[in-house]
């Protein structure tokens, strides 16, 4: 059961229903995603008997006016020293897209400085060494909205309120510049277990891509699909946190 934290007010905790079954799930959110875009996921993971925590990234909501971080690394560090996660006792860590990255360099500061992670659960990532390889993510406005409308995920009646597409292009941005900074050698491992997830029709992550991420864990691993998109934990919050409730 996970001892009381004091936390960033901008992360969003939701207590466990009930008595803790186990240790908590911190969750990260996908570049340009905010803390609320978790809500569904979150309150499924409560639900189940598990403490959630969804990290907010700077330039949106309340850290509208927090500097963003120029690397994945950095925003990893920023998050890790927004509390201290060693009274909690071993931690889970869930991340989607970009968030699994981070998610993994915020495991790698984690066991560096003696916190437990007992896994890592990567949601719809290409694996650590794979980034540098891959396309350069845009960072032209008319590019950045492109990009997002094929990825799904962001209502697209919301694109035609200006103020809104401000705030967000500024948040993606950041999140896509780091992103395309990150580079990681392929024998880079953590020693939590790593456990993928993605979806069938998710045309921008491969099931052959989750697979890469074998390589970096010096623990268990393994892979489940979803009926689906790149976002398909949005209408699978509930089968997405059994799964994680039952490992």
């Amino acid at each position: 059961m996970s001892a009381p934290l004091t936390v960033k007010p901008w992360i969003k905790r939701f207590p466990a229903v009930g008595r803790a079954s186990s240790g908590p799930i911190l969750v990260f959110p996908h570049a340009g995603g905010a803390a609320a875009t978790y809500r569904g996921l979150a309150t499924a993971l409560s639900a189940s008997g598990l403490d959630a925590y969804v990290m907010q990234y700077p330039q949106r909501a309340e850290r509208l006016t927090h500097p963003a971080t120029a690397t994945v690394e950095e925003l990893a560090q920023d998050l890790f020293d927004a509390a201290d996660w060693s009274v909690l006792g071993e931690l889970q860590l869930f991340g989607h897209c970009l968030g699994a990255v981070v998610a993994f360099e915020f495991a790698r500061i984690a066991e560096a400085r003696g916190v437990d992670v007992r896994r890592l659960w990567v949601s719809a990532s290409e694996a650590p060494s794979a980034v540098a390889a891959s396309p350069r993510l845009p960072t032209e406005d008319r590019e950045i909205l492109a990009h997002m409308l094929d990825l799904g995920g962001t209502d697209a009646r919301l694109l035609a309120d200006e103020d809104f597409v401000e705030l967000l292009l500024m948040a993606v941005r950041a999140d896509y510049e780091a992103f395309n900074r990150y580079s990681a050698a392929p024998d880079v491992k953590i020693r939590a277990d790593i456990h993928t997830l993605g979806a069938h029709s998710d045309h921008r992550i491969a099931p052959d891509m989750l697979n890469r991420w074998q390589a970096h864990t010096g623990g268990a691993f393994a892979r489940d699909l979803f009926d689906g998109g790149h976002f398909y934990i949005t209408e699978l919050a509930g089968p997405v946190a059994e799964l994680i409730h039952g490992r």
